[in-house]
Formats: C-alpha cells, structure tokens, sequence
C-alpha cells in the first residue's frame, strides 16, 4: 500500500531544466538596471522562493522604485529561454507511470501562476496534475502554506504527503507542514546543503527517483521508465 496520498512536485529544477535560465533571468535584468550583479551561486539559490522573495535576496540593493523596471527586465529576458527549456530526461515518464498507477499528483512551485500555467500548457504536463499551486497565491515557500492548503482543499493530512524538490527551499516548507521530504540532487541548491537540512530521502538522478518512488507508491518499477543502462 502506498505510504503517501499526494505527490507534491517543485517545478523549476525538478521537473523542467530551467535552473540556468531563471538564474541569468536575474543576472540580466540586474546589469539593465546597472545595479550589482548576484552571483550565479546567488541566483541559483533564490530559486523556488516567490519572485519578489528571489529578487529581494539576490539584488538587496534594488530600490522600491526600481521593482517594476527589475520585473519587467526579468521577464525579457527569461522569457527569451522559455520555449527552449525541457524537461529532465525521463520525468514524464515517472509523472504518466505514478497517474497510471493511481497516485494523485500536484505541483508546489515559485512560479508565478501566469508562469506555470504558460509551462503547463508547453510541456503538456498539465493533465497529470490534480492541483497545482504557485508563490503569488498565498505565502511562498519555505512557509508551509501551499501544502497545508493543498491538503485542506482536497482533504489530505500533510503527513500523507511527500513534497520533491531541489532546494533547501522546498524541504523546509515540508518539514515546516509536516510532510514527508524527498531531495533531488541535480537542481538548483548545493548537494551538501540539501544533505544538511535532513530530508527524508536524497537521490542523485531521475533513474534512481523512479526507483525511490515505485518502492515507496508500491508499483512496478517498469511503470515508471526505463532504468538507466548501468542497471
């Protein structure tokens, strides 16, 4: 029987490779404003917090009059990638293999709604997904609000959740709601700080998340994609 009631996916780093575009989006519009630049350690480590959030750290020195001009410059140049982001080699495969198999799944993410929405309907993930909910709606993470409302609209215990994410962000909003935590190494934080922060699981590649999750969702392993060639 499968110990969790809902999957909770990050988005940016853990299911699409967007990590570098969303980190030189910051960088850019940075330089346009001629303000000074985070470095790309900086950048990457702002992501998955709400927008305003990733620009308040990233770029302290941005001034409240400066916000929209910085928003809109952001969004030049993130959008510019856009089209061409992708997503990680075999995540649809594990995402079809765990709604075949009867587990409900949603998406916890930074993203604006505008900007998850236009991501959904690119990738064609959108129909996996049973809810999804996004930084501008509510508290971004690592506050613990999108789970909890997750689980209070669809009736769910957050300890029948797992949250999956690439970043001490995402972790923390499930430790903070209670939840079940599992660490994707190949995103956007360092593996050491991921490590540090204690979650439930680590895994290092989307083979080795296919293996965690079949075992943990009781499917068969081959539902889920096929496993790397070194298996």
């Amino acid at each position: 029987m499968s110990r969790f009631d809902l999957v909770v996916w990050d988005w940016d780093g853990t299911i699409i490779d967007s990590v570098s575009a969303v980190a030189d989006a910051l960088i850019g519009a940075a330089a346009d404003l001629e303000l000074p630049l985070p470095t790309p350690a900086q950048a990457r480590w702002v992501i998955g917090l709400g927008l305003h959030d990733a620009i308040r750290y990233a770029v302290p020195s941005l001034r409240g009059e400066q916000l929209p001009a910085f928003l809109d410059r952001y969004r030049v140049h993130y959008t510019r990638r856009d089209p061409d982001l992708k997503v990680f080699e075999g995540i649809p495969e594990v995402l079809r293999g765990l709604d075949a198999g009867g587990v409900p799944l949603a998406v916890a993410t930074g993203k604006s709604r505008v900007g998850l929405n236009r991501a959904l309907a690119q990738t064609g993930l959108g129909p996996r997904f049973i809810m999804t909910r996004c930084a501008d709606e509510g508290i971004p993470k690592p506050d613990p609000w999108m789970l909890r409302d997750l689980g209070q609209v669809l009736q769910i215990d957050p300890s029948r959740m797992l949250m999956i994410g690439d970043t001490t962000h995402d972790i923390g909003m499930a430790q903070a709601a209670g939840a079940a935590s599992l660490a994707v190494l190949y995103g956007a934080h360092d593996p050491d700080a991921l490590r540090a922060i204690g979650p439930d699981a680590i895994v290092g590649s989307v083979p080795e998340l296919a293996d965690w999750l079949a075992s943990a969702c009781d499917l068969s392993r081959a539902m889920l994609g096929p496993q790397s060639a070194a298996r």
